[in-house]
């Protein structure tokens, strides 16, 4: 019996280990799970949506392995692509937004309409969009960035404080990013942010792989079967 035991025991560790080291060596170099906790991507993103961030997407640097000091197998951010990225400021907090502007690029607001190198970006006004838990609503709009690269932002008017800025030339390795909320975004436009180091990011969102509403926290599960957005779940991220 004794004998047995010791089997036992020795084949559960042997398949911790194992499921440890799959874990540890998925969340390092493929995937890492990420929560939504504000509404500066409303709609693209909801507070309550939880995601897999490609770190492979660009490459690995020190928030990806911590003995690696610059990047490797760099492939460069694409307009539109949602990405997490480290706040410059502190090199800890962890941002999510969209990449309007590339290196090289200049970028505008004016009145509402976002301008890449002096040419405005297409939006097309579709249905308002409608707030969770509430009873306002928001002009939305359909908007294709210079490479047909279509996604949803809203806009509650065009005349906010971020709606019409100054020309932001973006730097050599540098991305500007803004969130498909632009009225309710703190993003490259305002200094505290600013334009996004290519070091200081860590993965594509790609896809969301569950979301439930501001009606319950996650550890609540015995509310999921009423709080849970089941139309979202493996939802990919445009």
């Amino acid at each position: 019996m004794t004998g047995k035991k010791s089997g036992v025991y020795g084949e559960f560790l042997r398949t911790v280990i194992i499921a440890c080291a799959l874990s540890f060596t998925i969340r390092t170099f493929f995937y890492e799970p990420f929560n939504i906790p504000s509404q500066s991507m409303i709609p693209t993103l909801l507070v309550g949506d939880y995601l897999f961030v490609s770190k492979a997407s660009y490459g690995y640097n020190l928030y990806s392995i911590p003995i690696i000091n610059r990047r490797i197998f760099f492939t460069p951010p694409k307009l539109g692509d949602v990405v997490v990225f480290k706040l410059a400021s502190d090199n800890k907090t962890n941002y999510i937004k969209r990449i309007v502007g590339l290196p090289g690029d200049d970028i505008q607001v004016k009145n509402g309409i976002l301008h890449i190198n002096g040419k405005p970006v297409k939006r097309h006004q579709i249905k308002n969009f409608h707030f969770e838990n509430d009873k306002k609503s928001s002009r939305q709009f359909i908007e294709t960035l210079p490479n047909g690269r279509e996604h949803l932002i809203v806009e509650y008017s065009d005349n906010s404080s971020a709606d019409n800025t100054p020309i932001y030339h973006v730097p050599a390795k540098h991305y500007f990013a803004m969130g498909d909320n632009r009225d309710n975004s703190q993003d490259s436009r305002f200094p505290e942010v600013g334009t996004i180091s290519e070091q200081n990011l860590v993965g594509r969102a790609d896809i969301l792989f569950f979301s439930h509403s501001e009606k319950a926290k996650f550890w609540e599960i015995w509310k999921w079967p009423v709080v849970i957005r089941y139309s979202r779940i493996l939802e990919k991220i445009e």
